[in-house]
């Protein structure tokens, strides 16, 4: 029998990050398919299904993993939840670097390592694509995001090297009414204040949630997978082109619109990343025969609703 029908039976995976958006959805999925699932946390363990870890200080209670078939690393500081300070661009980079360094030096020196590493990553990779479409072949863009994308994802060489399967979840803007972009996105639209960003024609590449779990469930599933894979929905829309649909699904207005000087002086930094344009395709995934449930983005924000 091979890994991937291995994996499919109840299996131990330790989470990273269980207490966000996308952990906290994979946790739910994995749990109720009979998988066992183990939480890494900061505070001393209350239960059985805790392991200690302080990503910072480089230390994982490696004792907590034994037995488990993957280590799932989602953590890091939300790039969305804060101003772009000088202090949280630092928190955003080292939260990601140092808590993947930990893990991934952790399952290198277990006696008996997980089978897969899968370990979170963004589109922010790519950086500003404008309208031209990328897929995983394309290089790493320039600015903030991309060199902490390419730290992430390097932080991951002790496990790789130690021949653990390790996966890079590129993942896209989560359509989602509990937490990132769409999380703020909802309560605007459905009190008709919301609008486009800009001019509006920068593209957004989308996932819903659904998906997004499915993917990181089909990546940890497929034993011959490895190395990065773009987390998005088939089809990029434009800002304009989301603004539409919001207003068409959740039947309110869209006369507002935010100019981009204006985003500049609230955002600061961050004004960069929502105006910035990213047409990512999910070639790799869609190769490894993986099928979206909500490819459109009317689909995507009526499942999350």
């Amino acid at each position: 029998m091979d890994d991937a029908r291995r994996f499919r039976k109840r299996s131990r995976v330790a989470v990273a990050g269980a207490s966000g958006l996308i952990g906290g959805a994979l946790v739910r999925s994995l749990t109720a398919d009979g998988h066992e699932v183990v939480r890494l946390v900061r505070h001393r363990p209350r239960s059985a299904d805790e392991v200690r870890w302080d990503p910072e200080a480089g230390r994982v209670d490696t004792a907590g993993l034994t037995g488990c078939d993957a280590v799932v690393n989602l953590a890091g500081a939300g790039v969305g939840d804060h101003r772009w300070t000088d202090d949280y661009k630092t928190r955003i980079r080292s939260s990601r670097v140092h808590g993947t360094t930990a893990l991934a030096e952790a399952v290198a020196s277990m006696e008996q390592p997980p089978r897969v590493f899968l370990n979170g990553s963004a589109i922010g990779f790519y950086g500003e694509t404008g309208d031209h479409p990328v897929d995983e072949e394309a290089p790493a863009g320039e600015g903030f995001l991309p060199s902490v994308c390419q730290e992430w994802e390097a932080a991951a060489a002790p496990a790789r090297h130690a021949g653990v399967r390790t996966v890079f979840a590129r993942t896209g803007l989560v359509v989602a009414r509990g937490g990132g972009a769409w999380g703020r996105l909802f309560p605007l639209f459905r009190a008709g204040l919301g609008g486009r960003l800009g001019d509006g024609s920068q593209y957004w590449s989308f996932v819903s949630l659904h998906d997004e779990v499915a993917a990181l469930r089909h990546l940890l599933d497929r034993a011959d997978l490895s190395g990065p894979f773009n987390l998005t929905a088939p089809r990029p829309v434009t800002n304009r082109e989301v603004t539409v649909a919001m207003g068409r699904v959740l039947h309110r207005p869209t006369p507002f619109a935010v100019p981009a000087p204006v985003l500049r002086v609230v955002l600061g930094e961050m004004a960069g990343d929502v105006l910035g344009s990213a047409r990512v395709l999910p070639a790799r995934l869609l190769e490894s025969g993986f099928r979206f449930a909500f490819p459109e983005i009317d689909g995507a924000i009526r499942a999350a609703l």
